[in-house]
């Protein structure tokens, strides 16, 4: 009902526009809006997962923007080729999707994400057998950036992250690091007001806003949403947050890059198997860089760079994190392996993003002031 009377109400919208020339452009607008505003409301049914194995598979793929979330996400926005909506989600990362949109090298536009549950948790009542598990962990695209090869490098600088609504946070048998310990699943509604999630009545945690989920299509096989790699994905990064800039290796023609799985605030480790999982908007700006090869993802801010890797152990994550940030700043110095190897030592530091997805994520971090005494500049043409 309230559908049909929008379509009329935009109809005379357009036809009050007639008098100046324009009705028939208008009305088409009117009609377009209407239809996507619409269609923003309708859950894709033709995406085929296999069916998680148990609880322990929760974070390998993580699903559905429920009618009135969407709703009050899309009402009022304008049909905006900058705006791509989380009703676009992806489930992996894959070189066989489909674009949702194109865009250029150096343009802005912004991303709406659901919660890593896909907006199906709307109350500490929600039982696990109402979860569709197969559709957890949504990374909203892919977008295909134009110019992007295999062999460059993809920039993608977070310029803002807008939260809505509240929080959510899970826990349960087999999940995260104290799986062995918790007898049954829960999940806890967080509300989030002004600039702190409110936990309960004696505590309130500050906001650090961050992206769980973000990277680029891998030149092999699928990689779910839930599993970090050196495409990116899962790495549930802190760091990824309001003026980072991330650069990915680009394996495929165009990228096809998505993101997902914000988080109101996390821990290092994300040791529960969930941080304060909540749906928003980013903003980002993309660029292709030619002349430039990475091997995993890398990071930057305003206080220095970080090499993230993901691996089976974190033995292995802290090794290759460390090899990979040597192999990159060494041409850019004077020093010795020996003498950057004691640099990165005294200055340098070995940090954990998370240690309960399918491979876990180490990052190694170099401060700014290392970077400026000898002059380093990467990717500078």
């Amino acid at each position: 009902m309230f559908s049909n009377l929008a379509l009329i109400f935009a109809i005379g919208v357009a036809i009050g526009f007639s008098k100046d020339g324009n009705g028939a452009a208008a009305l088409a607008g009117a009609i377009g809006y209407f239809v996507l505003t619409k269609g923003a409301a309708a859950i894709d049914k033709d995406i085929n997962m296999s069916v998680l194995g148990g609880i322990n598979e929760l974070k390998k793929c993580k699903t559905v923007c429920l009618l009135p979330v969407i709703e009050t996400k899309t009402k009022g926005r304008k049909a905006d080729m900058s705006f791509v909506p989380c009703t676009t989600a992806i489930y992996a990362f894959s070189k066989n999707h489909q674009p949702v949109r194109t865009v250029q090298s150096g343009e802005t536009f912004v991303i709406e994400t659901y919660d890593c549950f896909q907006n199906q948790i709307t109350s500490s009542e929600t039982s696990f057998d109402s979860i569709d598990w197969n559709h957890i962990n949504p990374a909203t695209g892919p977008i295909y950036i134009e110019g992007a090869e295999p062999g460059d490098i993809l920039a993608v600088k977070i310029e803002q992250i807008r939260l809505k609504g509240q929080g959510v946070m899970t826990v349960g048998p087999g999940l995260g690091v104290l799986g062995d310990r918790i007898p049954q699943f829960e999940a806890k509604m967080i509300p989030v007001e002004e600039n702190r999630a409110i936990f309960d009545e004696h505590l309130s945690i500050p906001l650090n806003p961050m992206i769980g989920v973000i990277g680029v299509a891998p030149s092999g096989e699928d990689v779910s949403c839930g599993t970090p790699g050196p495409h990116g994905g899962n790495m549930d990064t802190k760091l990824i947050t309001t003026g980072a800039t991330v650069y990915f290796p680009v394996f495929v023609k165009g990228a096809l890059f998505a993101l997902g799985d914000l988080h109101a605030a996390m821990g290092d480790g994300e040791i529960g198997v969930s941080g304060i999982e909540i749906p928003g908007e980013v903003t980002v700006t993309v660029r292709v860089m030619k002349g430039y090869s990475l091997n995993h993802p890398l990071l930057q801010n305003d206080d220095g760079i970080a090499t993230i890797v993901s691996a089976k152990t974190l033995d292995e994550a802290v090794k290759q994190s460390v090899a990979e940030m040597v192999d990159l700043l060494l041409p850019h110095t004077p020093l010795t392996l020996n003498h950057l190897t004691m640099v990165l030592s005294a200055a340098g530091q070995t940090q954990i993003s998370q240690v309960v997805d399918p491979l876990v994520t180490a990052r190694f971090f170099v401060p700014r002031f290392v970077l400026e005494a000898y002059g380093i500049r990467l990717f500078e043409d």
